[in-house]
């Protein structure tokens, strides 16, 4: 699939000034697109993820994406490419180990993309996901106005990253802020990291689904989902909306502490849960009231995510921002 966005900007205009390539690396599909300077999507181009095929496989749709993006006339003027791929990363390697794509452990996709011929020598940034979606929503989202703010990603899994006196903090292996594999439930579940009673345990789409189940909801048809969870709670269904209000507590613990800690003013929630809308967003901050109580950490501020299912390739673009500037390749900012 091919498109372009509605007001794109003249082509002979573009030409005139340096773009970005992203790549939004994920379980169910891998996306391109061509951004300008001030995060403007001016092309964008997606391919399905062959999730459970070979590292190669995988690896010869990234590179089918880079050759859609090169056929277009604005690919010329592409200086710097960044990539946003599910994790774990490690930017200083360069690798990428994604839990929905098996064959990809520790898998060189920084330098894989460097040698694409299309890309030619450019500069090549690579981060996480989440912190990709942290890019976007302070360049051009929710977090825009904020010099620092936590930003998550609450789907199957909870992901986030961390902006810093006004700079994406990455840490030196590019996942700083990964708030889901925090502990907020001290004799939780066994969590797959290796922890126990990680917030992702408790906030996920998939933990609010199991949660629902085990409180007695029971979905009208085969609709398990945590959104069929959340319009049962909208419904008024009690084990639905203590599913809910579990997440929740879990994400406001989370988010307070990460406040007490680096003094955050706002967290940017996106994801499909997300979507939930006041279903989430109203018990979160009833608890959060509770959980960021020391004055410093009292005005914190819990808005939902603006950019949606672009904040994957603006993200991208973002990483690869700083790099206009600068001729060799690096890992993320």
């Amino acid at each position: 699939m091919s498109y372009e966005l509605a007001g794109v900007v003249d082509s002979r205009h573009a030409l005139a000034h340096p773009l970005l390539a992203a790549v939004d690396v994920g379980g169910t599909k891998i996306a391109g697109g061509l951004a300008d300077r001030d995060g403007g999507l001016l092309h964008q181009v997606q391919l399905p993820t062959p999730a459970r095929g070979s590292a190669r496989e995988v690896m010869a749709v990234v590179g089918q994406v880079l050759d859609l993006l090169a056929r277009h006339p604005l690919w010329a003027s592409v200086r710097a490419v960044g990539i946003g791929s599910a994790g774990p990363v490690d930017i200083q390697a360069g690798t990428v180990s994604p839990v929905n794509i098996p064959a990809w452990r520790g898998f060189p996709l920084r330098s894989e993309v460097a040698a694409h011929p299309a890309v030619d020598g450019l500069p090549v940034a690579l981060g996480g996901d989440a912190v990709a979606m942290t890019a976007a929503e302070h360049w051009r989202g929710a977090a825009r106005d904020h010099r620092n703010a936590l930003c998550l990603v609450v789907s199957t899994g909870v992901g986030a990253g961390l902006i810093i006196d006004g700079s994406l903090h990455t840490g030196p292996s590019g996942n700083a802020g990964h708030l889901g594999h925090i502990s907020v439930d001290l004799d939780g579940r066994p969590c797959p990291c290796g922890s126990r009673g990680c917030l992702e345990g408790l906030a996920s789409g998939t933990a609010i689904t199991r949660t629902a189940l085990e409180g007695g909801w029971q979905p009208a048809g085969h609709d398990t989902s945590a959104g069929a969870v959340a319009a049962a709670a909208r419904a008024g269904h009690p084990a639905a909306r203590h599913a809910y209000d579990r997440a929740a507590q879990a994400l406001a613990a989370g988010i307070a502490a990460t406040a007490t800690l680096v003094e955050i003013d706002t967290a940017v929630i996106g994801g499909g849960v997300a979507k939930a809308g006041n279903v989430l967003f109203d018990p979160l901050r009833r608890h959060l009231a509770t959980y960021a109580a020391l004055p410093f950490a009292a005005h914190l501020t819990v808005t939902p995510a603006l950019l949606g299912t672009d904040a994957g390739l603006i993200g991208a673009a973002a990483l690869a921002l700083p790099l206009l500037a600068s001729p060799t390749v690096v890992a993320g900012r």
